[in-house]
């Protein structure tokens, strides 16, 4: 893995390139959501439809795979890539999916991270952690983190900290040669305080980039760029930053003007299950703010619910809308696959043009536009 930051905009916001496998991808860059290595409504044939290459950066979580296959039959059939025949994808190993596999911090204990998954609830030690990442050899990981919400006590958030470094010191002892780029894990819940000392000390490590954890637990969003300038103020420029919890287009924009580079997120595929369609301006943010419309119930001026009613009567100029309203009120699997495609393709236009922007110097300008845009629908 290399990486290296290309492009700086005033009032924040990084553009770099990030090599993996001689696949070039440019950041900021979301990781898609997967269901045991696949997204969640796609199947392999439909990968190709989406974006390439920013489409090939997929989200792993390890514990999907307690169901089912065993570590040993995935290691021996040669790791991840090879048991889905997608070579040329590339997998980042996150243990949390914000869906299926939540942390548990009231069950996590000195020995490991809980977490509760449709399987039962998970004591995962480090070196448990890193017998799943031997096996399903992923290009990056995570190390294990013992995350919080803003709702612990001072000391239980302290305590996080240090079982984070703890967890990250002997994640880097246990590691095979050759096991993938390691990210090393900073939390430190709602205390800038706590995530600064964290990202500090996670910083004098030997590490590849680092994993901002923590968020999408009930944090309060008025602190969040605060949280997170706390964090990416200690870090080295020239290694990337990925964050989970973050989905929504003001928080991907609040994330990069603090100068994330990569998102994991499971907001298009939480978007999707709900019946909803992103149409916020993608494409060119910059360019087409103005054709911001108002879309009456059931969604704002970045989605549309296609549940509701008023999208029945849609004649043929709007036929696309009406039909994937009616598979989703006779419950159709096919309403959830078309609704991904779209989702992800326009989600993946967003980062483009967030990209843009940060190349033209004018992502201060964009986010703002875009922010306003939205807030005078909340109004």
């Amino acid at each position: 893995m290399k990486f290296a930051v290309k492009a700086w905009s005033s009032g924040g916001g990084r553009s770099g390139l990030l090599q993996l496998g001689g696949c070039p991808l440019d950041t900021p860059a979301v990781l898609l959501s997967t269901r045991k290595g696949l997204p969640f409504f796609l199947s392999p044939d439909l990968l190709s439809s989406l974006p390439s290459p920013h489409s090939r950066l997929l989200h792993l979580c390890p514990l999907h795979f307690f169901e089912g296959l065993s570590l040993q039959t995935v290691s021996s059939m040669g790791g991840l890539h090879k048991l889905l025949s997608l070579p040329d994808h590339h997998y980042l190993s996150v243990l949390r999916d914000s869906i299926d596999c939540v942390p548990d911090p009231s069950a996590t204990n000195k020995f490991g991270a809980s977490f509760d998954t449709p399987y039962g609830r998970f004591l995962v030690k480090p070196a448990d952690y890193v017998d799943m990442i031997s096996s399903m050899k992923p290009n990056i990981w995570a190390t294990l983190a013992d995350e919080v919400p803003n709702t612990v006590s001072a000391k239980r958030n302290k305590t996080s900290v240090e079982r984070t470094l703890r967890w990250l010191d002997e994640c880097i002892a246990l590691s095979p040669v050759g096991c993938g780029a390691i990210f090393g894990s900073i939390v430190g819940g709602d205390s800038v305080e706590e995530r600064r000392r964290c990202a500090q000390d996670v910083a004098n490590r030997s590490l590849s980039g680092y994993w901002i954890g923590g968020f999408g637990l009930g944090e309060n969003t008025e602190n969040l760029a605060a949280l997170m300038n706390a964090v990416t103020e200690c870090l080295p420029d020239e290694k990337p930053r990925l964050v989970s919890g973050l989905g929504t287009p003001e928080e991907i924009l609040e994330g990069v003007a603090a100068g994330v580079d990569l998102f994991n997120s499971a907001y298009i595929y939480d978007l999707t299950l709900r019946g909803f369609a992103l149409i916020f301006p993608a494409e060119s943010i910059k360019a087409d703010l103005a054709k911001f419309v108002s879309v009456g119930s059931g969604g704002d001026r970045t989605k549309i619910n296609l549940r509701e009613t008023g999208f029945r009567c849609y004649t043929c100029c709007n036929h696309t809308k009406a039909y994937i309203h009616h598979l989703l009120n006779v419950k159709e699997l096919l309403a959830h696959i078309l609704l991904e495609i779209h989702n992800t393709h326009h989600y993946l236009g967003f980062f483009a043009s967030i990209r843009e922007a940060i190349r033209e110097g004018q992502f201060e300008e964009l986010r703002r536009q875009f922010l306003d845009k939205t807030d005078c629908v909340s109004e």
